[in-house]
């Protein structure tokens, strides 16, 4: 916790004063930030660490560096969605923001957002559509839902309990319905991407885009389904929910690498010089932490024992101290088959790592 949040604050302290200035992810030289602005789906990823670092600390500074970076994220409520990431953009910024300030001026923010990304639910498919634009592949303009958006679903549950429509938590519920029986092989093991009819609902196709092949296990892809069914659990109470947690919790230990940091792809045949992705192991670890609550003896140990290890992990192989870089883990896949920000340092890793850590430190008192 001590070196993470000495991360931050060197970060903080070398930004630029004026959009562009989020920091996404560090340039090949290993040590140089690209910048995005509110526009960039990740952008909600860096206010979110600054509200973590300050409920770590209580520090002042922290908390006004978050409001600052906060702010900059308005407009998203008031401009047509143009993609599924608003949970990311706004609830990872304001949502927290909210919950540890209580600040009211965040509260109408939220749920002008969530209305926003409810325009994007389609009731003839039963989910919302991801990107609604044309991605080579997805059969534009048929719908398509990627595996991620089961994490935007938490500011639906969020806004219909604190002031906004009950139709919020029904399409929160039905999205993850319709993807638990569309998205996932036998195995239990994740798609990228399912691509419906628009008009009908029917399931076209699967495809994993941003993974080695569609039948390949993409890591993070994996990630988002464990976060994303564990949460959906927390916020119904549903039982299926927290089976079907455990499920797809339970391939991606049985098929975990011995350090406990996936590959970026389970299936890369150029495995065991394949790039990591520390990314999916902090999502995950943060994801067993809170799944270890809702289940009894064996389950609880195994899980929190894997969290525990997995933050070990990264803790010990992939920190950044020392050379230069001012991220938390380096080890980062983003989009290898696009050739993107392969082996780096993401923004949406250091988030998760640090609420990973936040976490366990609240569960162990």
């Amino acid at each position: 916790m001590d070196y993470s949040i000495g991360q931050v604050k060197q970060l903080l302290g070398n930004l630029p004063d004026n959009p562009p200035n989020i920091p996404r992810n560090v340039m090949e030289d290993g040590k140089t930030w690209r910048y995005v602005t509110y526009r960039d789906w990740t952008s909600g990823f860096w206010p979110g660490i600054l509200w973590y670092a300050y409920e770590a600390t209580g520090d002042d500074g922290l908390r006004e560096a978050a409001q600052r970076f906060t702010g900059q994220l308005a407009p998203l409520a008031h401009e047509p969605a143009t993609d599924h990431d608003l949970g990311f953009q706004i609830f990872n910024s304001y949502g927290n923001g909210y919950r540890l300030t209580g600040d009211e001026s965040y509260k109408p923010v939220i749920l002008a957002t969530a209305d926003s990304l409810a325009t994007l639910y389609n009731p003839a498919v039963g989910t919302i559509l991801s990107w609604p634009r044309s991605v080579p592949g997805l059969d534009w303009p048929q719908h398509n839902t990627i595996i991620d958006n089961m994490i935007n679903l938490e500011m639906l549950f969020w806004a219909s309990k604190n002031g906004g429509a009950d139709s919020l938590y029904d399409i929160a519920v039905k999205h993850a319905e319709t993807t638990m029986e569309n998205h996932f092989r036998d195995d239990y093991t994740s798609y990228h991407v399912v691509v419906y009819d628009k008009d009908t609902g029917e399931r076209i196709k699967r495809v994993t885009h941003q993974g080695l092949a569609d039948e390949s296990m993409w890591a993070r892809g994996q990630a988002w389904a464990i976060y994303g069914y564990t949460m959906v659990y927390r916020e119904t109470r549903d039982p299926k929910f927290l089976e079907f947690a455990q499920r797809v919790t339970d391939v991606y230990l049985e098929r975990l690498p011995a350090d406990q940091v996936p590959y970026w792809d389970f299936d890369d045949p150029a495995i065991p010089d394949a790039p990591r992705d520390a990314s999916a192991a902090a999502i995950v670890a943060s994801a067993l932490v809170e799944l270890s609550t809702y289940v009894d003896a064996p389950k609880k140990e195994t899980y929190l024992d894997a969290a525990k290890a997995m933050l070990a992990a990264l803790s010990a192989n992939y920190h950044t101290e020392g050379d230069g870089n001012t991220a938390l883990l380096t080890g980062v896949t983003g989009h290898k088959p696009n050739g993107t920000e392969i082996n780096t340092s993401i923004n949406y890793g250091d988030y998760y790592y640090l609420e990973a850590l936040i976490r366990l430190k609240k569960l162990q008192g």
